[in-house]
């Protein structure tokens, strides 16, 4: 049987991963929520 404690002890996360995730966050991304702001600030300007 596998014993997880164990395994996770052994556990190293991929030097690719670690640069993905750090050039990842160091980059300004435009997200959802941004997205939803934008577009709810253009509907309360639109003259009706």
């Amino acid at each position: 049987m596998i014993d997880f404690e164990e395994e996770l002890k052994k556990f190293e996360p991929a030097i690719e991963v670690e640069q993905a995730e750090a050039d990842i966050k160091a980059r300004d991304l435009t997200d959802l929520t941004d997205l939803l702001v934008n577009m709810s600030a253009q509907q309360t300007n639109v003259p009706k």
